[in-house]
């Protein structure tokens, strides 16, 4: 059995469509950004929040888990940095003492490229320095260490995973979903956080999960791999995309600023060469990636 939490969230659900051809599979998510509707019908669901609950029993005859569950806008931590300790370091360290005392050992777990903080060297390659400055990506790198201690101290065997932006299908929250969400209510307007440079990799989801299945192949206890594409594209060219599929040429109106929000890294590129060397390369490069998840999330809102 793999258990999967944040199972009913955007990768969370797309991994459990290919997890459910494999084995059984259990979901846990407490729906605070997930969808029940996106959880396969083959999976079996249960409402329950990893940091709030003792979920020990729902553990037992699990072989591996998938950790997903997390807070995942990087905005909330200058709004509510508590949120983000509750939501992704606490949920974490239970779900990590759930697995020891039902002997699971093995764990997949969704990371993410704000670890890195503004790196110096792009692309990035997995064993840069990490300096988070935002409470998210310090969260998600306590929750790497809390992982790494718990495959040296109890014989754990980790996959970390840490993600460029992961865009698509049952998307929630990120620039794309924002900037349809402004032109419906203003067509002939379109607030642009920031000033239109920032220059970031994306990730379709379908590359996304096929990345993820392709690092499994790898045998050390940690096993910490980069996924994202292998190019990059700039904020204001993601807002033409956008107008572009809505059919609409509104006026932009940029924030200012060299960052969008408070922790916002203007400049990420993440290194995949380790991954390509276990024999995965993503089908999409960003602007590709950008305009599949903008007619995606269109074909949603219909």
């Amino acid at each position: 059995m793999i258990l999967v939490t944040g199972g009913a969230g955007f990768i969370g659900s797309h991994l459990v469509d290919r997890l459910v051809d494999l084995d059984d599979v259990r979901v846990i998510d407490n729906l605070s950004s997930g969808k029940k509707e996106f959880v396969n019908e083959k999976a079996e669901f249960i409402f329950a929040d990893l940091a709030n609950e003792d979920i020990t029993g729902l553990l037992r005859k699990v072989d591996e888990v998938w950790h997903l569950a997390a807070n995942p806008d990087v905005r909330v931590g200058f709004e509510n940095p508590e949120e983000i300790y509750r939501n992704n370091v606490l949920a974490t360290f239970r779900l990590l003492e759930a697995m020891r005392k039902n002997g699971v050992k093995r764990i997949i777990f969704t990371s993410t490229s704000t670890v890195y903080g503004e790196a110096k060297v792009i692309p990035t390659p997995e064993d840069y320095p990490m300096h988070p400055i935002s409470v998210y990506g310090a969260s998600k790198l306590a929750c790497e260490a809390l992982i790494e201690s718990y495959c040296h101290t109890f014989g754990f065997v980790a996959y970390i995973y840490r993600f460029a932006n992961v865009i698509g299908k049952r998307s929630t929250h990120g620039v794309i979903y924002d900037f349809i969400r402004k032109l419906k209510a203003k067509p002939q307007e379109l607030e642009i956080l920031g000033n239109g440079e920032q220059n970031k990799s994306y990730i379709y989801i379908e590359d996304c999960v096929d990345a993820m299945f392709a690092g499994l192949k790898a045998s050390e206890s940690v096993n910490i791999f980069n996924i994202g594409s292998e190019d990059q594209v700039k904020v204001r060219r993601i807002a033409e995309i956008v107008c572009e599929e809505m059919n609409l040429n509104p006026r932009f109106k940029f924030t200012g600023g060299d960052r969008g929000w408070v922790g916002d890294v203007p400049v990420m590129l993440l290194s995949i060469e380790k991954l390509k060397n276990l024999g995965w390369k993503p089908k999409y490069n960003s602007e590709m990636a950008v305009r599949k998840a903008t007619r995606d999330l269109l074909d949603e809102q219909h």
